[in-house]
């Protein structure tokens, strides 16, 4: 429930992976074709799973988008007339990101984003945290562990059918033959350092 404001805005939908993350955002982005807002949707060219040019969720539902390798390629295209920005799969995007979002709410637009909140490691995605501290709303989402069957907060790396080391690069895009929905208990990270530190005082 969306507080009854008339300038702009960020949300933020977040979760692991196949949590419907992008499915939201298309729903919501289809409610806005709806009542006719002008809407313009981005995803980082690094995302190529389904091809240049849309937003595609695992369900295979679909809209147009403009590809960018730099988040302030948005402004290029947002002019007087823009009243929602939309981006699926924030997190691959630069830094500059969290700026770029709230320069454009700050200008009286809704902003709308989806993103993944912790990497492979179970660690703090990028700039995330900074994004989801400036949201006005965050819809966080959770998938089913493929291993207990749990809700599940987590993204499981899968390397040659085990799990990816630590020290493996942070970006790895794909898709069900990497990665798993896991629960905390299920997670692995081999050779993560150790948790904790208060307890060896």
């Amino acid at each position: 429930m969306y507080l009854n404001q008339k300038e702009g805005w960020i949300e933020v939908i977040t979760g692991p992976m196949f949590a419907g993350k992008t499915e939201e955002l298309l729903r919501r982005i289809k409610r806005l074709e709806y009542a006719k807002q002008n809407i313009i949707v981005f995803k980082p060219t690094i995302d190529n799973r389904y091809g240049e040019g849309h937003v595609v969720s695992h369900d295979h539902n679909k809209t147009q988008s403009i590809n960018i390798s730099k988040a302030k390629e948005i402004l290029k295209y947002v002019n007087k007339d823009t009243q929602v920005v939309a981006i699926d799969e924030i997190q691959f995007l630069d830094e500059e990101a969290v700026e770029i979002c709230e320069y454009l709410a700050d200008k009286g637009i809704r902003v709308i984003v989806s993103g993944l909140d912790r990497n492979f490691r179970g660690e703090e995605f990028s700039f995330m945290p900074s994004l989801l501290s400036l949201a006005e709303y965050v819809t966080k989402l959770t998938a089913i562990c493929v291993k207990c069957q749990t809700p599940a907060s987590r993204t499981q790396r899968i390397i040659n059918g085990k799990p990816a080391k630590y020290d493996d690069p942070i970006i790895l895009v794909g898709e069900k033959d990497s990665y798993e929905a896991r629960c905390r208990d299920c997670h692995e990270v081999p050779n993560k350092p150790k948790k904790y530190g208060f307890l060896d005082e």
